[in-house]
């Protein structure tokens, strides 16, 4: 067995390279971005009202008062999407406008509708002015969000919805993102069953829905093929061999890689030509995982068949193989103080699943749940978090930070 650390080294050493390709920005929700991409335009485009109500040159206010108020003509309504375009402005004139209305000078600032006292007759209407109004009131400036150059999406990151609302708000009609990555899975055992009433020596293949899941969330392509039966040997070499020849990424197994009778997979993986390969290490749950790179092209994992085992696994070793390969800048953990005493085994690195929450103050606290074997699924799904206690210290203390 290797301890956690080693077989992360092992996973960075030996990821796959995967390929990027131009796709629609609309399209590219959840994708690993490939290259920093900048704007193209200044966001707002020009200045702008934030108000509805009356742009005014501030210069022309400047003697007004209570007592000397003065008039200023109101040429004409602009809103949002007009040209706003006047070819002639006299002295002493203004403009109604609407939210998001550009402004061009020489108008300067914006009186809104509530603190304006207007005078309309038949021929022109008027806006009466009775102070001092100083200039860049209730504006958007242009630029003031993004400038033309600007870096709005950096590479290695993972493309969310407000992203995509800003690459169609910036006119970014294409980017290059990394292609998705290929994954077949296998259950094995037979016990292992997708009937809905099933006998109590039988168990649902739930792994294989929390594993296909991933793909709603992740650039994955996730293929679950037929359950493996304690001696489908023979079925699992030909299925292995048709996958590398077709340049399958990642290939899982869950279940049949411990030290059982019906336990086949590390035997078969073993014939092949092996890099970055280990079997076990020094971690719980999960401690029979299995890795090997079958080529330069396709990886391969074998997962423990215990539900937490499964998930654990998949979190630590496959998600981090998966980052790696794609570049992903964003699978950084966070501190948080530990709320209850725990102690481990010694050399072990332990993932254990608990509750993160936040003090009255803002300081992150992790809560260890009960519950914590392999086999408990009730622990996992009341947890928001997992937690990492490492190899080097057994005890842990409430207060700690993990």
């Amino acid at each position: 067995m290797i301890s956690y650390k080693q077989a992360i080294k092992k996973l960075k050493k030996g990821c796959i390279l995967v390929k990027s390709e131009s796709i629609s920005s609309k399209d590219s929700l959840y994708r690993i971005c490939s290259e920093n991409i900048y704007s193209k335009y200044n966001y707002p485009a020009a200045n702008n009202t934030a108000f509805d109500g009356f742009a005014i040159n501030s210069k022309e206010t400047k003697n007004a008062t209570s007592k000397k108020k003065i008039k200023l003509k109101i040429l004409k309504t602009i809103a949002a999407g007009d040209n706003p375009f006047i070819k002639k402005i006299p002295k002493n004139s203004c403009v109604e406008v609407m939210t998001g209305a550009i402004i061009n000078k020489p108008f300067d600032t914006i009186l809104p509708y509530e603190k304006s006292e207007i005078i309309r007759n038949k021929k022109n209407n008027y806006l009466i002015i009775g102070k001092k109004i100083t200039k860049f009131n209730n504006l958007r400036f242009k630029g003031s969000d993004y400038k033309k150059g600007q870096l709005i999406l950096k590479k290695g990151e993972l493309i969310k919805p407000s992203n995509i609302l800003v690459l169609k708000t910036l006119g970014i009609k294409n980017i290059k993102v990394k292609k998705k990555i290929k994954i077949i899975f296998f259950a094995t055992g037979n016990e292992i069953t997708n009937k809905k009433i099933i006998p109590n020596w039988k168990v649902r293949n739930s792994n294989g829905a929390y594993i296909k899941s991933f793909s709603k969330v992740l650039p994955l392509e996730i293929e679950e093929k037929s359950i493996l039966k304690d001696k489908d040997e023979k079925k699992f070499i030909k299925e292995l061999n048709k996958n590398i020849k077709n340049n399958t990424d990642i290939i899982i197994t869950i279940g049949a890689v411990s030290a059982g009778k019906y336990d086949y997979v590390p035997s078969i993986i073993k014939k092949f030509n092996r890099n970055n390969y280990f079997k076990g290490a020094k971690i719980r749950p999960g401690k029979p995982i299995l890795f090997s790179k079958l080529n330069t092209k396709t990886a391969f994992f074998g997962l423990p068949g215990n539900p937490v085992s499964t998930a654990a696994c998949f979190r630590f070793f496959v998600l981090p193989f998966i980052f790696f390969s794609v570049g992903y800048s964003g699978n950084t953990p966070i501190k948080a103080k530990l709320k209850n005493n725990f102690k481990k085994k010694k050399s072990f690195t332990r993932f254990i699943k608990g509750k993160l929450t936040t003090t009255n103050i803002g300081h992150l606290e992790f809560e260890v749940l009960k519950g914590q074997e392999s086999f408990k699924i009730k622990p996992l799904a009341k947890s928001n978090a997992w937690g990492k206690f490492g190899d080097d210290q057994v005890r842990f203390k409430k207060g700690d930070l993990i």
